[in-house]
């Protein structure tokens, strides 16, 4: 297995969007959170898919040079347009302003309509949690998971994303509203393995663990099937009627081609700053003691370890850091020839 170190990878990812029309500056940010993505394990959103927005660059889907524009706000909300501009900036630019506004008021909410995928949706989640705020941030999608009793695609797996600070390393979840998102299903087929539990339904109906018969199907299981399916709906509504955008059934209609993957996607991030609301000393010691206490469960299986959202995905980080990233060198060299 080939390891390529944080400062490659970013810099080969920085020439790329350079050579793909980006300001050397904003080349440098977005390779920073694709570099970051990959650095935490989460490959599926960081090197594996850069090609595709490279792609998406070269097709004119992806305007390298758009920024987000104010349409209007209110108390504690800002509205913005991101005139279909990369989605990993527009939505780092909405949590900053989302954590400004919590450290000057205590909450703040801010959505993006007309965006792109936003790739690793951790990503933000994590910076919120260094900004020393509560993060909340999710997205809709295009139709890519089937409503809970049905056979075909009609809502979005739309990820959620709730991170809390923490001195010695914040809480981080990032999940789909699926068993395993379709870029998990990639990583493990990439790996010639099968999934750790069902991932959704074969052409024939049947639950399978094999990740290249879900892609294949496209019937990705909700997780806690109905509830998932139920949770994915209204996080779909929430978003377009807050954001003033397209819905997953606009979203579908939207697309100029079938493998366009949320295009004019509508997204929420919302922050609020414990410290300022409750004070350093309670955030610090609750945080500490809820730990604290989730470390002393039992594990189920031997040699185990209960972990907390995010913990896994810090020691990755230190592991990939000091060793370097693992990458599939099919996808790799792909990039180096961009």
């Amino acid at each position: 297995m080939t390891r390529i170190p944080f400062e490659v990878m970013k810099k080969e990812f920085a020439r790329v969007f350079v050579k793909h029309g980006f300001t050397p500056a904003r080349a440098e940010e977005s390779a920073q959170l694709f570099a970051a993505s990959s650095l935490d394990g989460v490959y599926s959103h960081g090197i594996n898919r850069v090609p595709r927005f490279v792609d998406y660059i070269a097709k004119g889907y992806v305007h390298v040079d758009a920024v987000p524009t104010r349409i209007d706000g209110m108390g504690s909300i800002e509205r913005y347009d991101g005139n279909l501009g990369p989605g990993d900036l527009n939505a780092k630019f909405c949590m900053e302003r989302a954590t400004a506004m919590a450290h000057a008021s205590g909450m703040g909410v801010v959505t993006i309509n007309n965006t792109h995928h936003w790739m690793r949706g951790g990503n933000y989640g994590w910076q919120a949690a260094r900004a020393g705020c509560i993060g909340i941030c999710w997205t809709n999608t295009e139709s890519c998971m089937p409503p809970w009793g049905a056979k075909d695609a009609k809502v979005g797996n739309n990820p959620f994303v709730i991170a809390v600070p923490r001195e010695e390393g914040p809480v981080v979840l990032d999940m789909a509203m699926s068993q395993f998102s379709y870029g998990k299903l990639q990583v493990t087929r990439l790996k010639n393995e099968m999934l750790p539990v069902d991932g959704g339904f074969d052409r024939e109906g049947h639950l399978t663990r094999d990740p290249g018969a879900v892609e294949e199907s496209m019937r990705i299981l909700p997780t806690g099937f109905w509830k998932g399916s139920g949770l994915a709906i209204l996080l779909d509504l929430v978003t377009a009627l807050l954001a003033g955008g397209l819905s997953t059934c606009g979203i579908d209609k939207a697309k100029p081609a079938a493998e366009v993957s949320c295009y004019k996607a509508s997204q929420i991030f919302i922050a609020f700053d414990p410290m300022l609301i409750s004070g350093q000393d309670f955030v610090q010691q609750t945080v500490a003691d809820a730990i604290d206490y989730l470390h002393t469960a039992i594990p189920a299986e031997k040699n185990g370890k209960v972990a907390f959202p995010g913990e896994r995905t810090a020691k990755t980080r230190k592991e990939n850091l000091a060793q370097g990233i693992p990458v599939n060198d099919v996808i790799w060299n792909q990039i180096l020839g961009l």
